[in-house]
């Protein structure tokens, strides 16, 4: 099942697909290793969704709702 990153429930793990958005900000993304194939676990979320914690390629890593907007997944069971 794919969704977006900023759908995702807490404790979930997926993989990313394709990740969205032009220039600065897709490059910001890839900068901090969301780049297809990488695996991504949503360890926590604010009160209001924004900001999400997750943990990627072994670190702990805090993305704004509209970045994790970007990131399409693919979720694993």
């Amino acid at each position: 099942m794919q969704k977006l990153l900023s759908t995702f429930d807490i404790g979930e793990t997926g993989q990313v697909i394709k990740v969205e958005g032009e220039g600065r900000v897709r490059r910001r993304l890839f900068d901090m290793g969301i780049t297809p194939g990488a695996e991504i676990f949503l360890r926590k979320k604010a009160p209001l969704g924004d900001p999400l914690e997750v943990t990627i390629r072994g670190y702990e890593l805090t993305l704004r709702k509209d970045e994790a907007c970007l990131v399409l997944m693919e979720v694993k069971k």
